[in-house]
């Protein structure tokens, strides 16, 4: 991927799960943005997106061409690896529809617009299975980014397991999905909705592997931002160093409720930029910025 040097100190891209989201509206949008001006209000602030629609189908390639020219030039999509791959035939004859996703990776690819795209595997996807996940990744094309999320506890043993996946994600420049739920979990759900995310939200074991250039976290927040303060704290320094060490880190903030992942977003960014000068700080929100005019034009009546 290029469009950034290697070593920039804005060599790394932070950003939500989702960029359509109508709660947005007034803060990250416009208040009257049309859903179709979403992506690009969006990608003039955040860097990167998790594209977490494509586990469940994928867009025609003229749609997945639509966004690659919508967004800012040193925008990077992040596609999720369809379900049908990765739970349905568990990595098992899969080729048919793994060609199809990277017919639409490369379209991304094609526009300079294509970040890590990553597997996830099921909850119940063992080492007993570990053959099948080797032929797998033997097969990605290695032109293409591509990270993988495991939750099953063989991976995480501190043992031969998690040893061999290690060395195998090295071997073919693979990143480790970072997976860290640890801020949701901290307490008892504040609300409806933290007590669904708290169902469905895995508690796999914290690791901080790093096997490839694009260190890829997914930090699972809470609703009331100041409870994640903590977690705030200890990654800055963290993704400081992997950016000190010219790697180019994916960073996605998720909130159960979506509509405060961007600020969730922006304040790890803002601590990550204290650590490191040389970072410049986010834009300002095109709907808040929309405020601040229409405030300025009333006081001047």
């Amino acid at each position: 991927m290029t469009g950034i040097p290697p070593h920039s100190p804005d060599s790394f891209r932070i950003g939500c799960p989702v960029w359509a989201c109508e709660h947005w509206r007034g803060s990250l949008y416009r208040s009257n943005a049309p859903r179709d001006a979403w992506l690009q209000q969006y990608s003039s602030v955040f860097k990167t997106v998790e594209c977490n629609s494509t586990f469940y189908a994928l867009p025609a390639i003229d749609t997945v061409r639509r966004w690659a020219c919508s967004v800012a030039p040193e925008f990077r999509f992040s596609l999720k690896v369809p379900r049908r791959i990765t739970h349905d035939l568990r990595l098992v004859n899969a080729t048919e529809p793994l060609q199809l996703f990277i017919e639409a990776a490369e379209a991304l690819l094609e526009r300079n617009t294509l970040g890590p795209s990553f597997l996830q595997l099921p909850p119940n996807f063992s080492a007993a299975e570990s053959k099948a996940l080797e032929v797998l990744l033997q097969a990605l094309p290695q032109h293409l980014p591509w990270a993988l999320e495991v939750r099953h506890a063989d991976w995480f043993d501190s043992g031969p397991h998690e040893r061999w996946l290690t060395q195998l994600l090295t071997e073919y420049s693979i990143d480790w999905v970072i997976f860290d739920s640890r801020p949701l979990y901290s307490r008892p759900p504040a609300d409806d909705v933290e007590a669904v995310s708290q169902t469905r939200k895995p508690r796999t074991p914290l690791r901080r592997t790093v096997t490839a250039k694009h260190p890829f976290l997914r930090l699972i927040g809470r609703n009331q931002l100041d409870e994640v303060q903590p977690w705030i704290d200890e990654w800055a320094p963290i993704i400081a160093g992997w950016l000190r060490q010219g790697l180019q880190p994916f960073i996605f903030t998720h909130a159960p409720d979506d509509r405060f992942a961007p600020e969730f977003a922006r304040r790890l960014h803002r601590q990550i930029a204290a650590i490191l000068p040389e970072v410049a700080l986010l834009p300002r929100f095109p709907g808040e910025q929309e405020a601040a005019n229409a405030s300025r034009q009333r006081s001047l009546f």
